[in-house]
């Protein structure tokens, strides 16, 4: 997943827009358009220009981003970042008729829609709200994004192993726990210690 640090959630969701109605207006439909990874952002905002230079918000009122946020532990600081959920996929709400459609298309890292040959696909509304979920039911799931790797080595800056180096041999994220095989009293001994009293050594 391409990280998207800079955001502001607006950006992402234009809720501005009502992103989190999922009712959407008459003949509206929520559609998945392919586009290059990386580019999510530069579609979104050529598309919304586009929308908003011919008048025809009332036929494409969103265009989102799916996004999730995670935490992220690096020298046992937690900071919230935002990430873009599915790479190379941008969601339009739209009436797709033959002016929408070319407008899509047109954009530049635009691929096409996703559908069964040249028919776009509409989302059912599970996965809609599955998408647009309410920020609070995503903070709810964080996930920790873990520093540390199987393998690498250590310092113990904490408890009562502290100044002792070890390799990691086990990396519990969810815990936000590490084991470290350390070398002590002349024997490899295994102890499991928090992120924050560790930190990578480098050579």
């Amino acid at each position: 997943m391409s990280e998207l640090d800079g955001y502001d959630k607006d950006e992402l969701t234009g809720s501005d827009q009502n992103s989190g109605d999922l009712s959407g207006l008459t003949g509206c439909r929520w559609y998945t358009v392919r586009t290059y990874s990386g580019h999510e952002r530069k579609v979104k905002e050529h598309l919304d220009k586009k929308i908003d230079d011919a008048g025809i918000r009332d036929k494409i009122p969103q265009v989102y981003i799916p996004y999730e946020r995670f935490v992220e532990v690096k020298d046992g600081k937690k900071k919230s970042r935002v990430k873009n959920a599915f790479p190379g996929y941008v969601l339009i709400e739209a009436v797709l008729d033959k002016q929408t459609r070319y407008l899509v298309l047109d954009a530049p890292s635009v691929i096409g829609f996703l559908g069964v040959g040249d028919e776009p696909t509409p989302l059912r509304p599970d996965e809609v709200k599955r998408l647009l979920e309410p920020e609070q039911e995503i903070e709810r799931k964080m996930v920790t994004k873990a520093p540390f790797e199987v393998g690498g080595a250590v310092k113990i800056i904490d408890g009562p192993f502290n100044s002792l180096t070890g390799v990691i041999q086990e990396v519990n994220a969810e815990k936000m726990k590490v084991k470290v095989l350390i070398n002590f009293f002349g024997r490899s001994t295994p102890t499991e210690v928090d992120f924050s009293q560790v930190k990578l050594v480098t050579a």
